[in-house]
């Protein structure tokens, strides 16, 4: 069936001049009201600077800053997935044990706020538990190439306990809200396919393998995807253990530079860049999915 586009309404023009015209009111307040001293010419050298040494462009603090809210984000989302799908399984699951230790942790997930998890899992997990594993110690005995590699997939050595902190206490958090996502995604399947797959022989796990689980990520693909952009935005809030990631690089930028909105508004941008291209691909890989139907 082919839709049919709703012809511009005297509403839609009246509604965009508004926006339009509150835009530009805006953009005036700021550049002659402001009494600010613009000065974008030296946000440029942030991004990236010339390296005399090697003589090739280098990336700078920015652009640091935005590789490590990618690798962040990446390990975080896979991580969050698979925490999220145990989760899931466990709350839908028949073992009455399993459904309220995984309610238990959604919900204390969910109630607690993240900047107060963020100090509770760092001092907790960088004081206690890392130490344990060593880490520092075997990023120090790896051999030269994987020193090498080391910075581009996580961190660099000196800076991996912080990044494995901030990163599970991310997975975790996040992964209550993936559980409930799923979870919704996994009620929706009918009983009568349920009760299909057991008449063909399949036992518990394989209906859920090749049934239910297929459908059900089907159905909540953009909440899911949706949440996984959230993770990246959220991902900012580790700025306050001193992870270098973006949002710590804006802030140790403005307090040396003292270029407050530029600074800020090069974030924002940045940010932008990172996450809208994320939001055009679910829309393409569900209206893909959505004509397999």
């Amino acid at each position: 069936m082919v839709s049919r586009r709703r012809p511009v309404q005297p509403l839609d023009a009246f509604l965009l001049a508004l926006l339009l015209g509150a835009a530009g009111w805006i953009i005036y307040r700021i550049t002659v009201h402001l009494d600010y001293n613009w000065n974008w010419s030296v946000l440029p050298q942030f991004l990236f600077r010339y390296d005399r040494e090697t003589d090739r462009w280098v990336a700078n603090y920015l652009i640091h800053g935005l590789l490590t809210t990618v690798r962040l984000s990446l390990w975080a989302s896979l991580l969050a997935l698979m925490l999220g799908v145990l989760l899931a399984l466990a709350r839908t699951g028949r073992s009455l044990y399993g459904r309220l230790v995984a309610t238990a942790s959604i919900e204390l997930m969910r109630n607690l706020p993240p900047l107060v998890l963020i100090f509770l899992f760092y001092f907790f997990l960088a004081d206690q538990l890392l130490p344990l594993l060593h880490l520092d110690t075997l990023a120090t005995r790896i051999s030269p190439f994987w020193k090498q590699l080391l910075p581009l997939v996580l961190a660099p050595p000196e800076q991996l306990s912080a990044f494995c902190s901030a990163l599970i206490t991310l997975a975790v958090f996040e992964s209550a809200y993936v559980a409930e996502i799923l979870r919704s995604g996994i009620e929706s399947i009918g009983q009568p396919q349920r009760d299909a797959a057991a008449a063909l022989g399949l036992t518990h796990s394989q209906s859920l393998r090749h049934i239910v689980l297929p459908q059900a990520i089907r159905r909540v693909l953009p909440p899911l995807a949706g949440q996984g952009i959230s993770l990246i935005k959220d991902s900012a809030i580790v700025s306050v253990i001193s992870i270098q990631e973006l949002t710590y690089q804006g802030t140790q930028l403005m307090a040396s530079t003292y270029l407050t909105i530029e600074v800020w508004l090069t974030i924002a941008a940045l940010y932008f860049l990172l996450t809208f291209p994320c939001s055009l691909a679910v829309d393409r890989l569900d209206r893909r999915l959505n004509r397999k139907q």
